[in-house]
């Protein structure tokens, strides 16, 4: 299997935060959605690999390569967008490209034209007078128009309308048909990760909590609502984190078909990567 990103044992010491031992791999032609709370290290991973901050420990392979000894010729490859526009407010859409023109050698005109027409971007109107979904396209416009090999991208749906996230997902989705492109996104949209994800890496607190393919995740564990009484004849190891309330419990099952066997009388509900990452994080809470 060719992999288009691989990290092992990543580390980045803030003092006050630190990323350990962050592992995981992208293989072409795939979307590895990477999700997390907030200050869980989601950006800092992707700075490391975009390598805006020096990681302490560690190694990431881009495309094969060693992402801070073949810099030049990675940047080359991968597109970025970032949940910001990174455009001047006085540009254009056409004076974009002309100006990313001169920086990527592998720069597509006619791609960059034809994105401008599909997701509707005026050209006669500034950045600044773009609407947030709008700056989203047009940095997605900018980012596939270089045609990279992978693609990353830092919260770029947040805030944005269904409609439009929609449409997005169904351009990336789009790109990774081809098996020498795949993507990274971070994102704490969970329901775009269900869509279009092929594997999951969860982030707590600068370590991965949770990985794997996505459709196993949401295969095998389970939500369990039940009584007080239910919960605590349930063995502890089958579930990975649970939560009293006045009215009911619920769990978090981590083995659907074992729990089924052992627990027939007990109903288990399909559980959401929303799910995974609440009982993971908040599970032992009372």
């Amino acid at each position: 299997m060719k992999y288009a990103l691989e990290i092992e044992r990543l580390c980045k010491d803030y003092g006050s935060f630190r990323l350990e031992d962050v592992s995981f791999a992208v293989p072409g032609g795939t979307i590895m959605g990477l999700i997390g709370e907030n200050g869980a290290g989601k950006s800092t991973t992707i700075k490391c690999i975009l390598n805006l901050i020096r990681r302490d420990g560690g190694s990431i392979r881009v495309l094969g390569m060693d992402n801070r000894e073949d810099e030049r010729a990675v940047k080359e490859q991968v597109g970025v967008v970032l949940d910001e526009s990174t455009f001047h407010d006085t540009l254009k859409a056409p004076e974009v490209g002309k100006i990313l023109r001169r920086l990527y050698r592998s720069w597509d005109g006619v791609v960059f034209e034809r994105y401008l027409d599909k997701f509707e971007l005026p050209r006669k109107k500034t950045v600044k007078e773009f609407s947030k979904g709008m700056k989203t396209k047009l940095s997605i416009a900018a980012a596939l128009s270089a045609r990279p090999r992978l693609l990353i991208l830092d919260e770029a749906t947040s805030g944005l309308d269904p409609v439009v996230r929609d449409e997005i997902l169904d351009e990336f989705l789009a790109f990774i048909q081809d098996e020498d492109h795949a993507i990274l996104i971070s994102s704490h949209i969970t329901s775009d990760l269900e869509k279009a994800a092929d594997y999951v890496t969860y982030l707590h607190k600068g370590r991965v909590a949770v990985q794997g393919a996505k459709d196993e995740l949401l295969e095998t564990h389970g939500r369990l609502v039940c009584g007080r009484a239910d919960l605590e004849r349930v063995d502890p190891a089958l579930l990975v984190g649970r939560r009293v309330g006045q009215f009911g419990c619920e769990a978090l099952v981590k083995d659907r078909r074992a729990f089924a066997q052992l627990y027939p009388e007990l109903t288990v509900d399909p559980a959401s990567l929303e799910d995974i990452m609440v009982f993971t994080v908040k599970g032992d809470a009372q």
